[in-house]
């Protein structure tokens, strides 16, 4: 029950700080988005965009606490359903991880920007741990 409240916890918490981008938060933004080596985005998301990811993060929160049993539903999803998302969600972490290889993950090419030492220093690994601890969640 330690890891799915764990991933819960870290879910929720990247959930908030991408709805508070929707609301105009400051926190954070700038960092993590990925610049060329000018420092010009390459990603310009818009609020609907953060709310998009703030609320698949929260999905993927509530989906870790329903695996642990701390919280119970009403209507329960087929067995296959939660399956196949204890599975697929890791994937999109460790998919992430890795990145695009240009910009993002562990094997981009562009490093000395900003973006490329919080990415390298933080997001990637944020990433691989979540993906690990996914699939550990699953086969445990």
């Amino acid at each position: 029950m330690f890891l799915p409240s764990l991933l819960s916890f870290i879910l929720f918490v990247l959930g908030i700080i991408h709805f508070n981008w929707v609301f105009g938060g400051k926190f954070g933004f700038v960092e993590s988005l990925p610049t060329n080596e000018k420092g010009e985005r390459v990603l310009n998301p818009k609020k609907i965009d953060s709310a998009v990811v703030g609320l698949g993060l929260t999905a993927f929160g509530l989906f870790y606490l329903v695996k642990s049993g701390m919280i119970e539903i009403e209507y329960s999803w087929p067995e296959w359903i939660m399956n196949y998302a204890g599975w697929i969600i890791p994937l999109i972490f460790l998919l992430r991880a890795v990145g695009e290889f240009k910009y993002v993950g562990f094997f981009k090419s562009i490093r000395e920007t900003d973006f490329g030492k919080m990415d390298s220093k933080f997001f990637s690994p944020l990433c691989l741990i979540l993906g690990i601890l996914g699939i550990l969640v699953q086969i445990l």
